[in-house]
């Protein structure tokens, strides 16, 4: 089976999760600042949401790019991933409402330790894939070991947050920001691989 369908698939998912979270927002009934400031949470917790959801979307069609092809594994392993990321529209709603609150921290941070979770498990397996890609798994290392500090870092947010709500959201904002820049030193580490050893 080709991976056209199940990109194709993805592909809305996302643009309804997306869809969700927007909807999901707020608009202030009057013009005044001050009831303009009231959204600031919402709409802050929402860009979050977003970065995470595009960065997901950006390596997922990176990673489906280079599939071999659609197998049974990465079918259920492309749907855990899904199905974890329609979790964060209820999640955002919820922590932009209680943004203060340990418990929603605590559930946005599960979320997302889940959702990087299934997005290791979807890299092993189109990792196995190319077994004998040296440039590719080279790639797929770097981005497990990225994977596994995300998850780490969103199961410490869970427990944080019952300490300081603030320490959760400084690694909530921490893990995007990671991601665009080591992708940068992925790419040229494998551009080397794939140069002759003069240049």
């Amino acid at each position: 089976m080709k991976t056209a369908r199940l990109e194709a698939f993805s592909d809305g998912v996302i643009a309804v999760i997306i869809t969700v979270m927007v909807l999901e927002l707020k608009v202030p009934h009057v013009g005044t600042v001050e009831a303009l400031l009231t959204v600031v949470p919402s709409l802050s917790v929402y860009a979050l949401s977003f970065a995470v959801v595009a960065i997901m979307w950006v390596n997922h069609h990176q990673f489906l790019d280079h599939a071999r092809r659609a197998s049974a594994a990465l079918l259920w392993a492309n749907n855990l991933l899904l199905f974890c990321m329609s979790l964060i529209p209820f999640v955002t709603a919820y922590l932009g409402e209680n943004c203060h609150a340990p418990l929603a921290v605590a559930v946005y941070g599960a979320v997302m330790t889940l959702t990087s979770t299934a997005f290791l498990i979807l890299q092993k397996v189109l990792a196995r894939q190319d077994p004998n890609d040296p440039k590719r798994q080279l790639e797929f290392r770097r981005l497990d070991h990225k994977a596994i500090t995300a998850i780490v870092g969103y199961a410490a947010s869970i427990f944080l947050a019952h300490f300081s709500v603030y320490a959760s959201f400084a690694l909530f904002i921490l893990f995007p920001l990671l991601y665009f820049w080591p992708e940068r030193r992925t790419a040229s580490s494998a551009d080397k691989l794939s140069r002759p050893p003069s240049q």
